[in-house]
């Protein structure tokens, strides 16, 4: 008989519009509680705005980047595009019926925990890491500005956002977003 061992595994959801070490921190933190961990980019279908500057894909190459960067091991992780759909009541249940099986969700965004929680599943909290400092929305505010961003990434991220032109994408948006 073939005897399976049971993964305790953890679901994080964010839009990673960048990832930045914030997010890294939550990884390596959420790692030392479960098996595996499903990594969620959520709104996945958004691009091309200031709010949300990055494809999925471009998104999905960051988080890889990062995780091979800070050393995790690509059997630690899953990495699963999710869109947002209006009804909110119904999220939770794509989101079940796209990832394999999870003990819970680790998240700080009410909204998440909400329909996770309405959904009888549990929900923990992510101790936030130097939270003023490490946000995507700081991260765009500074090149915008033209101020110090690059401090805010892993190194294999603010080169991936240089390489496809991001600072320009971001500038570019931001103007084009309050027209």
């Amino acid at each position: 008989m073939l005897v399976t061992k049971l993964v305790l595994r953890g679901v994080y959801v964010g839009r990673f519009q960048p990832l930045h070490i914030g997010h890294c921190q939550a990884i390596k933190y959420i790692l030392r509680e479960v098996d595996e961990l499903v990594i969620i980019v959520g709104s996945s279908q958004y691009s091309h705005t200031f709010k949300n500057p990055f494809t999925c894909g471009e998104r999905i190459s960051m988080i890889r980047m990062a995780m091979n960067e800070i050393n995790i091991e690509h059997s630690k992780y899953l990495i699963v595009p999710i869109p947002d759909l209006e009804n909110h009541a119904l999220w939770v249940s794509l989101v079940v019926s796209m990832i394999p099986r999870f003990v819970r969700v680790y998240s700080n965004d009410p909204l998440t925990t909400r329909l996770f929680e309405e959904a009888k599943i549990e929900v923990k909290d992510i101790p936030l890491y130097e939270r003023e400092k490490y946000s995507a929305t700081e991260v765009r505010r500074r090149i915008l500005e033209e101020e110090k961003w690059h401090e805010l990434l892993p190194t294999s991220v603010t080169n991936f956002i240089i390489d496809i032109d991001g600072v320009a994408r971001i500038q570019r948006l931001k103007v084009t977003d309050n027209l």
